[in-house]
């Protein structure tokens, strides 16, 4: 079934659902792929079409120069060598494997082409309206009503927010940063693409897997590379040009740092932020659709108001649907807010959840979801939470059970009447390869240079995802072996 086009609001017929999808990358496919195999969608109940900022699919992974977007910044923080840091049989979506002899942790231009390949192969490019921005999305009465970029104003019963969360640079408080970055000094990882000479001695901000690919880079080009990280002693860099430091508390005019430990390094030429981004709604909080403040302690439950704190939204049932009053639970869901995970099967599992949720709004429990919500924030404060900022911050990064166990609770309540939705698992081996991922990229880095890796691929994935699985579990073993740890698991 083709998508109906869209619509004005007199014309609008009351027999057919309207979804509304913003974002045609990872999530915003999967929306698609899973909205349209559903039976509503197949009976014709419903329809959906989704808005995309720009001429393709892929989102984050659709490449584009530096160039700044009217909110400041590229619309993309793709780098020019940016590969995967998990291996693609557990970065893939569960219906759609990457192809044959693909190398196992790709580039950026592969996944690319596989979000391409995977939006050809189920028919999800028809339901896309390339370069149009949703402007704005406010509920009136019993409708969400849509403002896009060409000027369309139209209504949609249900809104996937999938516009993805790595866009708006997170430019922390620091003494003295500001000046730096308004006299060019320092600029955010999202301007990054490859290591320029950007002087003698280059300070990096962030461990996570951006900086350190960064810092690699830099110390090829600057003599040396400080790298300034929560924990030092948890960062393992091998050039010998690279100083690690602790968290970074000050810049001073004189090209001097400060670090937290008492630290200090000089003649700091230009500083690199790798220090994430911002969740970022503008078509809801320009509608006061969403509070861009970090919600008050709790219990109880913050009364009325979803909040965007940018590091989490809050509060959502199944980490999905807004806890609010100002409009229907199940009219509108997040996706992929979740950090540190497995994203790409994770969103796939969340589709499925979402069109539970909008063929029967009964099947969301809001009070046994609120005491849910309450037992994280629970479990968040053991672990060393004191603040609602430190609540926020911590919000969506979920350990190595909590991602497993998400995603078999999604598919178990997506299980409705009639749905035909599979109960898909968590297989063993995700579980066990993805705590490997850090040797399974070592091994796999090792083979490559040493140019091994083309036979290593050779044939695999002919014959379904267990090659694939076997693939890692032997690449886990060759990197354990390298560094005389013990054997297989």
């Amino acid at each position: 079934m083709e998508i109906l086009p869209s619509v004005p609001l007199h014309l609008l017929s009351q027999r057919e659902k309207r979804i509304c999808v913003i974002g045609a990358g990872a999530g915003g496919l999967a929306a698609l792929k899973v909205i349209s195999e559903s039976a509503c969608f197949k009976s014709g109940k419903w329809s959906v079409i989704a808005y995309e900022t720009r001429k393709k699919v892929g989102g984050i992974w659709l490449s584009a120069p530096p160039v700044v977007d009217t909110y400041g910044a590229p619309i993309t923080p793709l780098y020019d060598s940016l590969t995967t840091n998990l291996p693609h049989p557990l970065m893939a979506y569960t219906s759609y494997s990457f192809p044959p002899e693909t190398p196992l942790f790709p580039s950026a231009h592969v996944v690319q082409t596989y979000l391409e390949s995977y939006a050809a192969y189920f028919n999800l490019i028809s339901l896309i309206k390339f370069d149009t921005e949703v402007l704005g999305a406010r509920w009136e009465s019993t409708q969400w009503i849509v403002t896009l970029s060409d000027g369309g104003h139209f209504a949609y019963d249900h809104l996937i927010v999938a516009n993805g969360h790595y866009h708006l640079p997170r430019i922390p408080e620091v003494p003295g940063l500001a000046d730096w970055v308004k006299n060019g000094r320092a600029s955010h990882s999202a301007w990054y693409r490859k290591p320029d000479f950007l002087g003698d001695k280059i300070l990096v901000v962030g461990g996570g897997p951006s900086g350190q690919d960064i810092v690699a880079e830099m110390c090829t080009v600057s003599s040396v590379v400080v790298h300034a990280v929560s924990d030092p002693a948890a960062t393992t860099n091998d050039a010998g040009n690279i100083v690690r430091r602790s968290r970074l508390i000050e810049l001073k005019d004189n090209g001097q740092v400060v670090f937290d430990d008492g630290a200090t390094e000089d003649n700091i030429d230009h500083c690199i932020l790798a220090t994430g981004f911002q969740m970022h709604f503008p078509f809801l909080e320009g509608t006061s659709m969403i509070n861009k403040n970090i919600p008050p302690d709790f219990p109880p439950l913050p009364s009325g108001e979803l909040f965007n704190s940018t590091y989490h939204v809050f509060p959502l049932a199944k980490d999905l649907f807004p806890l609010q009053t100002q409009y229907p639970i199940s009219s509108i869901a997040f996706m992929g807010l979740i950090i540190r995970v497995a994203p790409f099967p994770l969103m796939e599992a969340q589709a499925h959840a979402i069109v539970q949720a909008f063929s029967d709004p009964s099947s969301l429990d809001p009070i046994a979801e609120a005491v849910d919500i309450i037992a994280r924030a629970d479990k968040i404060k053991r672990g060393g939470a004191s603040t609602p900022l430190d609540i926020a911050k911590a919000w969506f990064r979920f350990d190595r059970e909590d991602q497993w166990n998400y995603r078999d609770g999604l598919y178990q309540f997506a299980q409705g009447m009639g749905s035909g939705t599979p109960l898909i698992k968590v297989a063993e081996w995700e579980k066990e390869l993805y705590d490997l991922k850090v040797e399974l990229r070592s091994g796999w880095e090792d083979l490559e240079r040493s140019g091994d890796s083309g036979e290593w691929l050779r044939d695999v994935g002919k014959n379904g995802v267990q090659d694939w699985v076997g693939l890692m579990y032997r690449v886990a073993d060759y990197a354990r072996g390298r560094k005389n740890l013990p054997g297989r698991l």
